[in-house]
C-alpha cells in the first residue's frame, strides 16, 4: 500500500518536477560555489526533512527534493546575500556519477580523475579540475563513509592502485595537493571523514583513519595556499573512533541523520563564508567561530 501511495504521489507531481530547477545562479551572482558530493553530502545539503520527503526521494530523487522544499544549505546563502548584499550561489553535483565511472569518490579517484587524466576533455564523463575550475570560484569536495576502511599497508605505496591503504592514500593526497594549487584562482574545501558508525568498521580501520585524517589536518594542509579544510570527522566523532550513534541515521547506518545534518550544514556554510571573506581565519576548521 504504501509503495502504491509513492507511485501515485510521484505520477501526480511529475508535472511539476519538469518545471523545478536546482540552478541557484542568475545575473545577480558573482560568486560561484560548487559541492561535489554522494549521499552523506546531500544529507547536509538538504538538511532535516520530513518522513513525506525522505519516502518520496526512494521513488524519485527530484520528487523528494521538491516536497522537502528548498535545500537547506542553498538557502542560507540566499538569506545571506539578501541580508549583506552578496552575489554567492552555490550548486551541488554528484562526482563522480554511478555510470560510466563508478560511485567512488575516494583519494584514488579523484587522483585518477583530475590528475592522472587532467585535461580540457573530461575522462568518463567526469569534468577534470581544468573543467571545473572555469566557472567556479570555490570547489568544494569530500569522500563516501567507506574512506574510513582503511586496510594495512602490505607493499610500498602505489600511486595508481585503487586499494584503501594508508600510504596509498598519502601518495595520492600529495599528487592531489599539488594540482589544487596549479588553480591558485580557485578556492577549495577538502572535508575529513566521512567516519563510520562502529558496527561498520573494525577497530583498526577505524584507527588508520583516524590517523589519516589527522594526517590530513596536521601535516597535508599547508599555510597561505587555496586549500582549506572543514573537519568534518571531528565533528562526527568528537574525538573519538567511530561516528557516534546517536548522529548516524542508525547504529548501522553511517548516514547522518536529520538533526545532526541540520546542525553541521551551519557550520560548514560558516567555514565556507569565512574561506571566502577571510581565508578561514575567523573560524575553527569545524566552521565554529574563533
Amino acid at each position: 500500500m504504501r509503495t502504491y501511495l509513492l507511485k501515485s504521489m510521484a505520477t501526480a507531481l511529475s508535472i511539476l518536477l519538469l518545471s523545478s530547477c536546482s540552478n541557484s545562479r542568475d545575473e545577480n551572482t558573482d560568486y560561484n560555489i560548487l559541492f561535489l558530493h554522494h549521499s552523506t553530502g546531500r544529507v547536509i545539503w538538504k538538511g532535516e526533512t520530513s518522513f513525506l520527503s525522505r519516502a518520496a526521494g526512494k521513488v524519485s530523487r527530484r520528487l523528494g527534493n521538491l516536497l522537502s522544499g528548498k535545500a537547506a544549505l542553498p538557502g542560507m546563502f540566499e538569506d545571506y546575500n539578501k541580508e549583506k548584499g552578496t552575489g554567492y550561489a552555490i550548486e551541488d553535483l554528484e562526482f563522480p556519477k554511478i555510470s560510466p565511472y563508478g560511485w567512488n569518490n575516494f583519494p584514488y579517484d579523484y587522483y585518477n580523475i583530475w590528475v592522472k587524466h587532467a585535461g580540457e576533455k573530461p575522462y568518463m564523463e567526469e569534468p577534470t579540475l581544468e573543467m571545473l575550475t572555469r566557472n567556479n570560484h570555490l570547489i568544494i569536495f569530500k569522500h563516501c563513509f567507506p574512506v574510513s576502511n582503511i586496510k594495512a599497508d602490505i607493499d610500498s605505496a602505489d600511486i595508481d592502485s585503487d586499494i584503501k591503504t594508508l600510504s596509498n592514500y598519502k601518495i595520492q593526497y600529495f599528487a592531489l595537493r599539488d594540482k589544487l594549487q596549479e588553480f591558485p584562482e580557485t578556492k577549495f574545501i577538502v572535508f575529513t571523514g566521512a567516519a563510520q558508525v562502529k558496527s561498520a568498521v573494525t577497530e583498526e580501520e577505524a584507527l588508520r583513519a583516524k590517523e589519516f585524517f589527522n594526517w590530513v589536518v596536521n601535516a597535508w594542509d599547508m599555510p597561505d595556499d587555496n586549500i582549506f579544510i572543514w573537519d568534518f570527522y571531528q565533528l562526527q566523532t568528537e574525538g573519538g573512533l567511530y561516528f557516534k550513534d546517536e548522529y548516524a541515521v542508525s547504529a548501522s547506518d553511517s548516514h547522518p541523520n536529520g538533526s545532526f545534518a541540520d546542525r553541521v550544514g551551519k557550520l560548514l556554510f560558516s567555514r565556507i563564508i569565512d574561506v571566502i571573506e577571510n581565508n578561514g581565519m575567523k573560524t575553527a576548521l569545524t566552521g565554529e567561530k574563533l
